[in-house]
């Protein structure tokens, strides 16, 4: 999981809650082409594992085509159904461990919240990144914790696993958390809902 040195694929793009029509996919095709993005996480909620495997398989496929790890959140037998590049945890889903028994050498990332000791458990039991936040009001989910500048410095302090910077990342605010040593930006309001710009667009302006 190594970082480009240009910095030039630093976003960890997020789908959004619903994927409504086929636009989506030719809009992620048209974002991936910007050779911004390292890792698409396929995180729908509320729909069935059928509809997952369906879209996962198209997306999937685009993924492969732009050089893009896939993703999947929070469940790691989808993740192996898809044979996707890993899954992305939180700390109430399934341990480290026992993903890492379905999923082999994928990539399995942690979700750390603020919480230093969170980040030293998932470095202890293998992840192969950790992400931090949220440091923003976000869009796309109900904000528990909020996690500050700091973490991200301290993070470094202890480990070279890459860090995983989250929740409500936009235009005025991404810079600040790259200077602050994130290796990747996790987006998906600023990019799929945004009032402003579309996709395209709105991806193309970080730079």
């Amino acid at each position: 999981m190594s970082q480009n040195k240009t910095k030039k694929k630093f976003v960890y793009l997020i789908s959004p809650n619903k994927i409504k029509s086929d636009n989506f996919y030719t809009d992620l095709s048209l974002i991936f082409n910007t050779k911004k993005v390292s890792f698409f996480q396929l995180r729908l909620k509320e729909e069935t594992n059928k509809t997952k495997l369906k879209i996962g398989k198209k997306i999937k496929k685009i993924c492969k085509k732009h050089n893009v790890k896939f993703l999947i959140n929070d469940n790691p037998t989808l993740a192996k159904k898809l044979n996707a590049d890993g899954c992305h945890l939180g700390q109430k889903d399934m341990s480290i461990l026992k993903a890492r028994k379905i999923l082999k050498n994928k990539i399995i990332g942690i979700t750390c919240h603020n919480s230093i000791e969170l980040a030293r458990r998932g470095i202890e039991d293998g992840a192969d990144y950790l992400a931090f936040g949220a440091f923003y009001y976000s869009q796309t989910k109900k904000t528990k914790y909020k996690a500050s500048l700091k973490i991200l410095k301290l993070a470094k302090k202890i480990t070279n696993v890459p860090l995983v910077a989250i929740g409500g990342i936009k235009l005025n605010n991404y810079k600040k958390l790259l200077l602050n040593k994130a290796n990747f930006l996790a987006i998906s309001s600023y990019i799929w809902n945004n009032k402003k710009y579309k996709p395209l667009t709105a991806i193309k302006k970080l730079k």
